[in-house]
């Protein structure tokens, strides 16, 4: 199982839209990609600037349909003015999910 941990954080202000436009892509995967096993979005309780995705995929290839999907670049349009600072990426070969 291929696995992206992503960490980003948002400028003071536009958390809300970060937010939404994540879930907008947890919604597109949901209904558009079978072989993205898993999409999830978590925001900070103690810093809600701060988000985190995981993202498990079947093999390399639905990652790599994942990741030049049109919902991401949208999503990179969106996000990269609000963004505070580089987005933080993990991709690893996941050894555990229990």
């Amino acid at each position: 199982m291929k696995t992206i941990s992503a960490i980003l954080r948002a400028k003071p202000g536009a958390e809300a839209t970060l937010r939404a436009a994540l879930l907008d892509v947890a919604a597109h995967v949901a209904a558009n990609e079978p072989d993205t096993v898993g999409f999830f979005v978590s925001q900070d309780e103690g810093d809600p600037t701060r988000f985190t995705t995981y993202e498990r995929f079947a093999d390399a290839a639905a990652m790599d349909r994942h990741n030049g999907s049109e919902a991401v670049a949208r999503f990179f349009s969106i996000a990269q003015p609000l963004l505070d600072g580089e987005v933080i990426l993990v991709t690893a070969d996941e050894i555990s999910c229990r």
